[in-house]
């Protein structure tokens, strides 16, 4: 019994969500073999080869894999899917994009965004914005999962000796071709990878006030920014800023939640963080319930306060 782990790269190296997800394969038992599928990827096959736990990786190089374009990664996967028992994507955006295609064309039912793996075909999952864990089952001879990175601890990034094996790359499937790309420059950490994360609320006011208290705060903390959904639709940040439900899914060793009241769709996509410190001057607000320290006290006080004293 072999489990497929799906790589996500930039074809120079791996990327965080890999190595939590080569964690859940390994609690699927068996070997575990990684796919590196794209262009001029050498180097990330390489660096793929030395994930602790990895006993194969399989390099699959060609043009048409340069952007990891959905239809043609999916491509990919099925030419070798029948080797494997289970075949595991990161639950980012990329995974979630290609995961679906897979499944179809295998006809078995997708697993997403396992959170536990309780034994080779039996799982667990967050359902009603993570308010209940529901177990699932499944009896087919093919698992395709998508992998809640923030359920799993990172496999070391160094110590393994896999073996590297060059395959052919799928055919060009036609159906899409990549235009370009607009990337946001950010000094910053990246969100879900952040190990102290900085996020306002609507309460702020407006992207003047978001700045002028966030970043501050942020910058003494060496922490990535994040925005609840309503400080998103006000305009006050970026949309790749989002935690929550419908946005960005982390778990940093430290959450600073300033302004936030704690609707349920941003609970989940940041109650899992080790600790937790909310700042706000509603003693009702739901994001007290989940707050390892909660300071209720007018937050255009206490944050500039907090700068200084730090």
């Amino acid at each position: 019994m072999a489990n497929l782990v799906i790589a996500e790269h930039d074809n120079i190296s791996i990327k965080g969500a890999t190595l939590n997800t080569v964690t859940a394969a390994l609690a699927c038992g068996g070997d575990v073999h990684v796919l590196v599928a794209g262009h001029n990827a050498g180097a990330a096959a390489q660096a793929a080869a030395m994930i602790a736990g990895v006993s194969k990786v399989i390099h699959a190089d060609s043009e048409a894999l340069a952007h990891a374009l959905a239809e043609n990664v999916a491509a990919q996967v099925l030419a070798i899917a029948g080797n494997y028992t289970h075949i595991l994507f990161p639950a980012t955006a990329g995974g979630k994009n290609v995961a679906p295609r897979v499944a179809a064309k295998l006809d078995v039912a997708q697993l997403s965004d396992v959170s536990l793996v309780v034994s080779a075909d039996t799982f667990e999952r967050p359902i009603y914005a993570g308010n209940a864990i529901a177990t699932v089952q499944s009896k087919d001879a093919i698992k395709v999962l998508t992998v809640r990175t923030t359920g799993f601890d990172a496999a070391p990034s160094s110590g393994g000796s896999a073996s590297v094996e060059s395959v052919s790359a799928a055919a060009d499937s036609g159906k899409s071709s990549f235009k370009g790309s607009e990337i946001a420059k950010n000094d910053r950490p990246e969100l879900t990878a952040a190990k102290i994360i900085v996020s306002g609320g609507r309460a702020l006011g407006s992207a003047e006030k978001f700045a002028e208290v966030i970043t501050p705060l942020a910058d003494k903390l060496g922490a990535a920014m994040g925005a609840s959904r309503a400080a998103v639709d006000a305009g006050y940040a970026p949309n790749d800023w989002q935690v929550g439900q419908t946005g960005k899914i982390v778990a940093p060793q430290l959450y600073v939640a300033v302004g936030i009241s704690g609707a349920i769709q941003h609970l989940a996509g940041m109650k899992d963080s080790k600790v937790i410190v909310a700042i706000n001057k509603d003693p009702e607000a739901p994001i007290f319930s989940v707050a390892d320290f909660g300071l209720e006290a007018d937050l255009f006080v206490a944050v500039p306060e907090l700068v200084k004293s730090l």
